[in-house]
């Protein structure tokens, strides 16, 4: 064991980039595959969005009015107003749901194989997570064809070519802090248990289903928390993107919290460094 990370390393070296090409093509084709055949995991990533934004939206718009804020010129409906907050929503879940393959694919052995692979660990890991936030495109996009259909949509039909870049480090972020914690995550029992401690704080203390100043009239300290929750700036991103504009601000945060939550979880699956992978031997 210990002469053949050397050996990785020789042979990583002499790989060029049609190599790396192949085994990103591979890990991404793989995990495609993987979700075409689970047609319940695209319903469901469909049906839980639409709930909030057919059932909970309509109860609501009279209950939560949105005022004129950026990036809005005048008031939009309450539908309007959630829509990109369901959409980092899904992109929230499928980076939970791509941990917990992790954690199966852990259990089952398959990533032993994966991570034995000549190629770097960071390389290896990268392609997992780009497999992750492609699946995660798909999913929006579909939700935005039937959100389409309901005649929510942004005032541009390029709204939806701009907001793929803001979606992309969306789904990057997402999928890197589930890969993070995939990492601490030893059973898959109990993987349950920590998405919910994980997935609902992030998305009722953010800006997806009521303005931060809504939430400062009511608890100015919760909105501080608010402020400081990554998942309220993908909101932002998403949100300035589909009206073609962007938010500095979201866009720093998520780019900064996407290298934390990769670098994190790259160091975790080391095993010179990462004390669960130690001591499961990987």
């Amino acid at each position: 064991m210990t002469n053949q990370a050397p050996n990785a390393v020789a042979l990583a070296k002499g790989f060029g980039v049609a190599q790396y090409a192949i085994c990103l093509k591979g890990v991404v084709w793989r995990e495609a595959l993987r979700f075409l055949q689970q047609r319940e995991r695209f319903i469901s990533a469909l049906v839980r969005p639409l709930v909030w934004l057919f059932i909970f939206a309509a109860g609501f718009r009279s209950v939560l009015g949105v005022s004129i804020i950026p990036p809005y010129d005048t008031y939009v409906l309450y539908e309007v107003y959630i829509t990109p907050g369901l959409m980092a929503m899904i992109q929230l879940f499928n980076g939970m749901q791509s941990s917990l393959s992790m954690v199966y694919d852990r259990e089952m052995g398959n990533m032993r194989t994966l991570l034995v692979s000549p190629l770097p660990r960071w390389f290896l890991l990268t392609s997992r997570l780009v497999a992750g936030a492609a699946v995660s495109l798909l999913q929006v996009y579909a939700f935005l064809l039937v959100a389409y259909l309901w005649e929510i949509e942004p005032p541009s039909l390029w709204g939806y070519v701009t907001v793929l870049p803001a979606l992309i480090l969306s789904g990057l972020m997402f999928g890197a802090l589930g890969m993070l914690l995939s990492s601490l995550i030893k059973q898959l029992e109990n993987f349950a248990g920590v998405m919910n401690f994980v997935i609902f704080p992030m998305f009722f203390a953010s800006s997806a289903l009521y303005p931060l100043w809504r939430v400062k009239e009511g608890s100015p300290w919760l909105a501080f928390f608010c402020e400081l929750n990554p998942f309220t700036h993908a909101v932002e991103l998403i949100r300035f993107a589909l009206y073609q504009q962007v938010n500095p601000l979201a866009l720093a945060v998520v780019l900064g919290a996407t290298a934390v939550f990769l670098a994190a979880a790259i160091l975790a699956y080391d095993p010179s460094r990462g004390m669960l992978m130690r001591r499961e031997g990987l």
